[in-house]
């Protein structure tokens, strides 16, 4: 099993604006993935929404991470992004996301919470 990385799974959907969203999400998550950010659970499909909507709404961006661990199929992760919108305003938050992987290391479910910097 290949063992992926959110942080890159977030550089190629938010902010590089190449290749075909469709395939690079294919890539990270399963077919049957869920998101369940500050309490709000979506399937893959309102997951792909949000993500379109946001991709166009980036300017640039960067992703530090702080802490990645592994322990069988249960991946965690802490990490900080800023964030540049075409409109010129930035986003600095820090998240914490928990989740679990699919046999083929894909990621099958991801719960993240964080806060503004």
């Amino acid at each position: 099993m290949t063992r992926l990385h959110i942080s890159d799974a977030i550089r190629a959907t938010a902010f590089s604006g190449d290749g075909d969203l469709s395939e690079i999400l294919d890539k990270y998550y399963a077919p049957d993935y869920t998101h369940r950010n500050d309490g709000e659970t979506m399937d893959r499909a309102a997951f792909v929404e949000m993500v379109a909507k946001y991709r166009g709404q980036i300017a640039q961006g960067t992703v530090t991470v702080l802490d990645e661990m592994y322990d069988g199929d249960r991946y965690a992760e802490r990490h900080v992004y800023d964030i540049t919108l075409r409109d010129g305003s930035t986003i600095n938050r820090e998240l914490y996301l928990f989740g679990t992987v699919a046999p083929d290391g894909r990621f099958r479910h991801i719960t993240e919470t964080g806060f503004d910097l």
